[in-house]
C-alpha cells in the first residue's frame, strides 16, 4: 500500500482548474512509485470571507481528476483558514516487487521526462501580468495533466529508477537520484522540453525565489559546463505537478518512448540524458 498527502495554495485564478492541478499533483506520488491510486480524501482550508461557490468549484475540479485517475473520492476534512488551500490524501497499491525507487539508476541508462518544465517561471510571469494567454494555458494544462498514462506505459518496461519532478526542480530531483544510485547524470539541456515562452520569461528575470534556493542546493554537486544562465534557472525552477523522470535500460528506451507517444499523452515527452559511472560531480550539463 502507498499512502501520500499533498496540498497547497492556489497557483491559478480559476478555482476549478486549481482543484484539478492540486489533485493531479497529489495523485502523482502514487504513479511515481509505480502504483495505482484507489482512494482519495479531500484536504481543504477555506476562508469564510469568500463565496462558498468558489469552494464548490475547487472540490469539483479535484473530484473530476480523481475520477479520471480511476480512484474513489471518499469525503475528507475542511477547516477555516485565512487563505485557501486544497489537496488530497491518496491511497494506492503496487506489487512489492515492482515498486519504483529513486535509487536504482545504472550506468548506461537513458533518462526520459514525461512533461515539459518551466511552470514556476510561467506562473511568475502570469502573476506579473506579463505572460501571454497561450503560455498561461499551456502551463495550466500541463500542471493539470495526470501522470496516469505515463505510469501505465512504463509498467511494461524495466524501470531502474523513477521520481516525479516537483518543488526541487529538475536538477534537485536529479541530484537525489544520482546520490542515491551512486552515479552521475549527464543532462543535455537542449533536449529537455520547456514550456512555451519559459525561456523568454526567465531571461527577463521572472524567476521564482524557489529556483534560487534549488540552485544553491545543487551547486556543489553540479558541473554546469558554462551553459547559458537561462537554462540553470529553468532546470532549477520548482515545478507544480511535474512529470515523471524514468531511468531505463538503453535497449528499452526507444520502445518506452514510442509507447508514451502512442498513448497520446497531453504533454511533451523528451529524452534528456544518460546515466554515467560516478564522476566528481553528481550532475553534468552540456
Amino acid at each position: 500500500m502507498i499512502q501520500t498527502l499533498d496540498f497547497f495554495t492556489p497557483v491559478v485564478d480559476d478555482p476549478y482548474l486549481f482543484g484539478q492541478i492540486s489533485a493531479a499533483n497529489a495523485l502523482s506520488d502514487v504513479y511515481a512509485m509505480g502504483g495505482v491510486p484507489k482512494l482519495a480524501l479531500n484536504i481543504v482550508c477555506f476562508p469564510n470571507c469568500l463565496d462558498v461557490e468558489i469552494l464548490g468549484e475547487i472540490l469539483r475540479g479535484g473530484a473530476d481528476k480523481v475520477k479520471e485517475a480511476g480512484a474513489v473520492l471518499a469525503g475528507g476534512h475542511s477547516v477555516q483558514d485565512d487563505e485557501p488551500k486544497y489537496g488530497l490524501s491518496v491511497t494506492g497499491f503496487v506489487h512489492p516487487d515492482k515498486v519504483y525507487k529513486n535509487s536504482g539508476c545504472r550506468p548506461g541508462d537513458v533518462l526520459i521526462l514525461t512533461k515539459q518544465i518551466g511552470s514556476g517561471v510561467v506562473n511568475t510571469a502570469v502573476k506579473a501580468q506579463m505572460a501571454s494567454q497561450e503560455a498561461a494555458q499551456e502551463s495550466a494544462r500541463v500542471m493539470a495533466s495526470l501522470n496516469r498514462k505515463a505510469g501505465e506505459a512504463a509498467a511494461a518496461y524495466t524501470v531502474h529508477a523513477c521520481t516525479d519532478v516537483t518543488g526541487f526542480g529538475l536538477l534537485g530531483h536529479c541530484a537525489e537520484m544520482a546520490k542515491a544510485g551512486n552515479v552521475t547524470l549527464d543532462i543535455s539541456v537542449g533536449d529537455v522540453a520547456y514550456l512555451k515562452e519559459a525561456k523568454d520569461y526567465a531571461r527577463m528575470g521572472l524567476v521564482p525565489a524557489g529556483a534560487y534556493r534549488n540552485r544553491e542546493f545543487v551547486q556543489p554537486d553540479l558541473d554546469d559546463g558554462n551553459i547559458e544562465e537561462v537554462y540553470l534557472d529553468l532546470l532549477c525552477d520548482p515545478q507544480t505537478s511535474g512529470g515523471l523522470l524514468f531511468s531505463v535500460p538503453e535497449a528499452e528506451a526507444a520502445g518506452l518512448l514510442s509507447d508514451l507517444r502512442g498513448r497520446k499523452i497531453e504533454t511533451e515527452v523528451s529524452v534528456i540524458g544518460r546515466v554515467l559511472e560516478k564522476q566528481e560531480k553528481l550532475i553534468r550539463l552540456r
